[in-house]
């Protein structure tokens, strides 16, 4: 479980929550990404307009189990009427946002404030 709670940590900024997975997220197991997604959604289900900024600035790259779990987040928080964006991706993430085209689904920022900024208006 160590594995697990050291993947992800949620920190929160007045009304946004936001997600920083870290480098382990690019090995990480199928049965470990289900677990973190419960994790990382709890909070997530509890906001009125969940506003979220996933910050990729401490993974290099990453597969399809964790855009998996990006989308997942995305469904929810777009049900919720609520807006997901990331920032911090790397050259080799953000090139992989873009080849899958979710660079058109989701605003990437350079950076957390720059995020935070957008979300605030």
């Amino acid at each position: 479980m160590t594995e697990l709670n050291d993947s992800f940590q949620l920190e929160w900024h007045r009304n946004t929550v936001v997600i920083v997975p870290a480098q382990t997220v690019e090995s990480m197991r199928w049965d470990l990404i289900e677990q973190a997604a419960d994790i990382v959604m709890a909070p997530l289900r509890e906001m009125p307009v969940p506003m979220v900024i996933v910050d990729l600035s401490e993974v290099n790259f990453f597969g399809s189990v964790f855009i998996s779990l990006l989308l997942r987040c995305h469904d929810l928080v777009k049900s919720r009427g609520g807006e997901l964006v990331l920032c911090g991706a790397s050259p080799n993430a953000r090139e992989l946002l873009r080849v899958t085209a979710l660079d058109e689904l989701w605003a990437i920022y350079d950076d957390r404030e720059e995020a935070l900024s957008a979300l605030a208006t």
